[in-house]
């Protein structure tokens, strides 16, 4: 049985978590949150689906639209989430590469690449999204990764 002392004590004395600890959690959290997509979504996530996902609030936080254009994209950038104000609630943009507009079977690996750095902001590091990639997707994560590098390999020089 705790008394107040010890609970207090806990308080003053909180358990310290490592940067390591942090990043695990976050990961765990991710795949967590794209696995439960994933199953409500009947396990298969395609165009439709993704840009739906899109919309669900309980997995993407704030609001995202989609814009096939590069031109604030840098060389060798897939996509990028340009926010549409200063604050996170202000919504994103999703800027793709226009290469990809006729490919929409790429969409879910491009689109869900970028899910965790709209809702967490630059505490995801690429290989957290790629394990939200992953799981969104049902596959591993080197297989994930792999897909991303053919699809950024195959955008022709100069788009």
């Amino acid at each position: 049985m705790q008394t107040n002392e010890t609970i207090a004590g806990a308080a003053r004395n909180p358990v310290r978590l490592s940067e390591s600890d942090a990043t695990a959690a976050l990961r765990d959290h991710l795949v967590a949150r794209a696995t439960e997509a994933r199953l409500s979504r009947g396990l298969y996530i395609d165009a439709e689906a993704i840009m739906s996902l899109l919309d669900d609030r309980s997995l993407v936080r704030y609001p995202v639209g989609v814009r096939f254009d590069d031109l604030p994209l840098e060389p060798g950038e897939f996509a990028w989430p340009m926010p549409l104000g200063d604050r996170p609630a202000d919504g994103y943009c999703l800027f793709i590469n226009p290469w990809f507009r006729n490919q929409p079977d790429a969409w879910p690996l491009l689109i869900a690449y970028h899910i965790p750095s709209v809702n967490y902001g630059d505490i995801v590091a690429p290989e957290d999204a790629e394990a939200f990639g992953a799981a969104l997707l049902g596959i591993d994560t080197d297989t994930y990764y792999n897909a991303l590098c053919e699809l950024v390999d195959s955008i022709p020089l100069g788009d």
